[in-house]
């Protein structure tokens, strides 16, 4: 009797891990409505990869600030580039605005360790116009963390050097 109560009972454990085990996997991905009930908040400082690009690659130095929270929030980057050219006097001094994009996120999702944030947005000097829309790619973390900016056509790929993602 012991022996067939024992083969009964693996396949009820069985399903019960395999239960518990599922949901943990369901519980950890956001997706949908937890996604958009989701906190996701991060700023600080970044550098565009690459700068302008060639042939002057004058570095660019972003500082930027993210918020939603319960289905609103808001996205900020400005964007600052030296007013000297490398190897001179201030070239170190990132003092020029070269881009502002301030904006309401409209939503969001969450994919495992990357949040696509997406909204409309005011955007003065490089790309300017209103109702612009954008999205914002982000990684979760503090320094070398990333965050890619798609706006007016444009495409900025920057790495977190001072400040936090947080999802």
């Amino acid at each position: 009797m012991g022996r067939r109560t024992t083969t009964r009972l693996v396949p009820v454990v069985a399903v019960l891990l395999a239960s518990i085990f599922a949901w943990a996997i369901l519980a950890q991905a956001k997706t949908g409505k937890d996604a958009q009930q989701g906190v996701i908040r991060g700023g600080g400082t970044s550098l565009v990869r690459g700068g302008t690009g060639a042939p002057a690659f004058t570095p660019v130095l972003t500082r930027f600030a993210l918020s939603w929270r319960h289905g609103t929030g808001g996205f900020e980057c400005l964007a600052l580039v030296p007013h000297a050219g490398a190897g001179t006097p201030g070239s170190g001094s990132f003092d020029t605005n070269a881009m502002y994009v301030t904006g309401s996120l409209t939503s969001t999702r969450i994919e495992g360790r990357s949040a696509v944030l997406q909204g409309t947005a005011t955007v003065t000097g490089l790309g300017a116009g209103t109702d612009v829309p954008f999205t914002a790619t982000v990684t979760r973390g503090g320094p070398g963390a990333t965050l890619v900016l798609e706006v007016s056509g444009l495409t900025f790929s920057e790495i977190v050097v001072d400040g936090e993602i947080t999802f």
